[in-house]
């Protein structure tokens, strides 16, 4: 690979992380948030509802109290990622920048809506899941499985990515490229946070 390539494929990894990191800090802090004892009587986004196969919309897991967790701290990391990035790369790398101007406001927006885009594209999945019969929290364990095992990596991160490419400008290259480094990121932060006893299944 020539230098030029390199500096190339390195200005985008950076222009991901810079960008979408709001999103990766609300994911892992709505995994501890969902666990606290508060708002515990808002529950499923699906209120229980069976469809005529016999099976959940969504399930037990996809719950109003995760969607707002995730949105109101997208808001608050893309916050906090905005002030960390003024004056320096971050931000000079961050995509969301490049047609606007640094604002509080700016990054509470595009931060809550990465928050609320990674929830909300998760529901698909959901769906799709219980239409199969795969038990919440859980992937399936038939032939079936590496389709749901990249799933579950790239859901969310579909939303994050086409949150991005309507508020920066982005090339179909770059969001092809977001999905999957995002999906490679989210995977590696599912066995972490396994590992840390956050997720109950690592996969």
């Amino acid at each position: 690979m020539s230098h030029l390539g390199e500096a190339t494929m390195l200005t985008g990894l950076a222009q991901v992380y810079a960008s979408l990191t709001p999103a990766i800090i609300a994911a892992v802090l709505n995994m501890a948030w969902v666990k606290t004892p508060w708002l515990r009587s808002w529950g499923p986004i699906d209120a229980g509802r069976v469809l005529r196969d016999g099976r959940r919309l969504f399930g037990d897991n996809k719950t109003w109290k995760g969607l707002l967790g995730v949105t109101v701290l997208g808001v608050l990391a893309g916050l906090a990622w905005g002030a960390l990035g003024e004056g320096n790369a971050i931000g000079r790398n961050n995509l969301f920048l490049l047609d606007h101007a640094s604002t509080p406001a700016w990054h509470a927006l595009t931060g809550g809506l990465l928050g609320l885009a990674y929830g909300l594209l998760e529901l698909p999945n959901s769906w799709l899941k219980r239409r199969v019969g795969i038990t919440p929290g859980h992937t399936h364990a038939g032939a079936w499985r590496p389709l749901f095992v990249v799933l579950d990596q790239i859901d969310s991160v579909v939303g994050c990515a086409v949150v991005l490419a309507l508020l920066a400008p982005v090339s179909g290259a770059m969001f092809v490229a977001i999905i999957a480094l995002g999906g490679l990121t989210h995977l590696v932060l599912n066995l972490l946070l396994y590992a840390v006893g956050l997720r109950k299944h690592p996969l």
